[in-house]
């Protein structure tokens, strides 16, 4: 890939993209193991689906670790190429490293904000898991990854389905609740949220704003494992997704109730354990497609 990139001018860094970079990054990091290995079985079921074809170019959209860059770059092959992108530089070292590993020359990275714009030379297909959700304007993003396809170009992008649908997250979030206070609208965050595109309709109605055609939905169910042990497990929880935003924004009092807290999710994942004879919880996800009609 050898055309240049260029990212958009912006008058001041994103507060979203310095809270992903100051707070979550570092637990995203430490918990690897879970946001990647845990969800394996949904991108084994997910990247059949995707019609990856030899000698794309393929833009990433917050790669994270770029484990499906890896693999959307060694489905395109030699021929192909693959441009990963996220906000956070801490993600896209760990994805250099991994790369250089796996020895696939045919992906780089690129550490910037999608949603504000990159001026890049069009590509075959935009993908994008468990990342547009985040989208301050869901529409501007969408619109913006739409500017990055050839006429023609295909978008996939995987969001989380309704919270009843996804217990792996919900069902922490739910005990915790029981101990600490919501957080308030005040809360800082990482942008409108995991389930911020559930609602199909709405979410149709984003992206035909943002110029897309030939949509379609597709639901996606498979178990995540949320955890090595119920330890890990509910370290993972009070760190990361609704539970640990939960957690967060009750300062001192969370500390005060931390070990009623964690009593109560152990409780929870040994009856996991018992049912699922490891710590596989339920998820469910949609795969939205769509095209670019020029």
């Amino acid at each position: 890939m050898t055309q240049q990139v260029h990212i958009a001018e912006t008058e001041a860094v994103s507060p979203l993209v310095d809270f992903w970079n100051a707070v979550l990054a570092p637990k995203f990091i430490r918990y690897r193991h879970v946001l990647v290995g845990g969800l394996s079985r949904h991108s084994e079921a997910v990247f059949p689906m995707l019609g990856v074809q030899r000698g794309q170019r393929i833009l990433d959209v917050g790669c994270g670790f770029g484990d499906t860059a890896v693999a959307l770059a060694e489905a395109t092959g030699p021929e192909g190429a693959v441009l990963g992108v996220d906000c956070c530089e801490a993600f896209l070292a760990q994805a250099r490293h991994a790369a250089e590993m796996q020895q696939v020359p045919n992906v780089r990275f690129l550490c910037a904000d999608v949603e504000r714009g990159i001026d890049a030379p069009a590509f075959d297909m935009v993908f994008a898991r468990f990342g547009t959700m985040f989208f301050a304007n869901p529409v501007a993003g969408l619109r913006a990854m739409r500017a990055c396809l050839k006429p023609g170009g295909r978008l996939a992008h995987i969001v989380w389905r309704d919270r009843a649908d996804n217990p792996w997250l919900i069902e922490a979030r739910d005990i915790v609740r029981r101990f600490l206070p919501a957080p308030g609208a005040d809360a800082a965050s990482c942008g409108p949220g995991p389930f911020s595109m559930a609602d199909e309709a709405v979410t149709r109605a984003q992206m035909e704003a943002a110029g897309y055609a030939d949509i379609v939905f597709h639901r996606v169910d498979a178990k995540v494992r949320v955890g090595r042990d119920i330890a890990d497990a509910i370290a993972f929880q009070l760190a990361i997704g609704p539970a640990g935003e939960t957690f967060r924004e009750a300062g001192d009092l969370a500390e005060q109730r931390r070990p009623e807290i964690e009593a109560a999710l152990a409780a929870m994942f040994e009856a996991v354990i018992a049912r699922e004879g490891d710590l596989w919880m339920d998820s469910s996800s949609w795969l939205i497609t769509a095209r670019n009609p020029g």
